[in-house]
């Protein structure tokens, strides 16, 4: 028996929403395995880290509400970061944490136990521990964390006008941002207690071996003295030895202005001495 026409719309119509229900689900299905397979690709790329919640002082007892997990893309994950809290906690930090930095097993150590100077050394350098009084310590303020400048004040040796050779003090530039590892046994950046008394004349340096033969050989030689510098001033900037002479050029260089030479008496082959008084120069020539 033939379907009326009057009900082919309502039959077109169930068949038109049989089609689209089916692809419908069919899309939605596909969107929720998608889903599925980003949320795995997702978590494969992520990970967990111990976050610092405060500021965390050097030396201080690490414990729970100091810290929180965070979930973070491994590709910020620092080197050595903790991953969790169980390996952080009750152990003492070697130096400040920062609120929001990631805590790395290198600047924990455990707790109670005396961390040794040996684990501050970088790596390629070496502790070496010089002789300095309280004056070229810039008054005994220098503390284990600081960076200085080392300069050298020993006598070199200069030829004068007559051939002979004599010694003359001059002050040279060694080393430029110094870690000083220690004061004196003290290799905490933050003291525990104040200490009453002169301050301890031997400070221990971070430098690499050259480095601790060249100052080794100055302070057999003559003196050391260090600047301290600021902990945002990293730049290495030239200098050169100074000397009486390098003084006078510095404070007076019109003593130094050289003479027209047509107003030059002396020959250039003539062999020349020159005389100071004060700070006043006269170039006289040898007979």
């Amino acid at each position: 028996m033939p379907i009326p026409k009057k009900y082919l719309p309502l039959i077109v119509a169930g068949v038109l929403g049989l089609v689209a229900t089916f692809l419908i689900n069919s899309y939605l299905k596909q969107q929720a395995e998608e889903a599925k397979q980003r949320a795995v690709i997702s978590q494969k790329s992520l990970t967990t880290v111990v976050v610092a919640k405060q500021d965390i002082p050097a030396g201080a007892p690490i414990t729970e509400n100091m810290l929180k997990e965070e979930t973070v893309s491994k590709s910020i994950v620092q080197p050595r970061a903790a991953t969790s809290m169980d390996r952080v906690v009750g152990r003492a930090s070697l130096a400040p944490i920062a609120k929001g930095e990631q805590v790395l097993l290198n600047k924990i150590a455990i707790s109670g136990q005396e961390v040794s100077l040996s684990s501050k050394i970088p790596r390629g350098k070496r502790a070496i521990t010089v002789s300095i009084d309280n004056i070229s310590s810039v008054g005994g303020m220098i503390r284990p964390g600081d960076h200085v400048d080392i300069m050298g004040m020993v006598p070199l040796p200069v030829m004068t006008t007559e051939g002979k050779q004599v010694n003359q003090m001059t002050n040279m530039p060694l080393f430029q941002d110094v870690l000083v590892l220690a004061v004196g046994q003290d290799f905490s950046a933050i003291p525990a207690t104040k200490k009453e008394g002169p301050v301890s004349p031997a400070i221990t340096f971070a430098l690499t071996p050259q480095e601790a033969n060249i100052i080794a050989f100055v302070q057999e030689q003559g003196r050391i003295r260090l600047i301290l510098r600021s902990p945002e001033d990293t730049q290495i900037q030239p200098a050169t030895p100074a000397s009486w002479d390098t003084v006078l050029r510095t404070v007076m260089p019109q003593a130094f202005i050289e003479q027209p030479k047509d107003q030059q008496s002396l020959p250039l082959s003539t062999k020349k001495v020159e005389i100071y008084r004060g700070t006043q120069k006269e170039v006289r020539a040898l007979e």
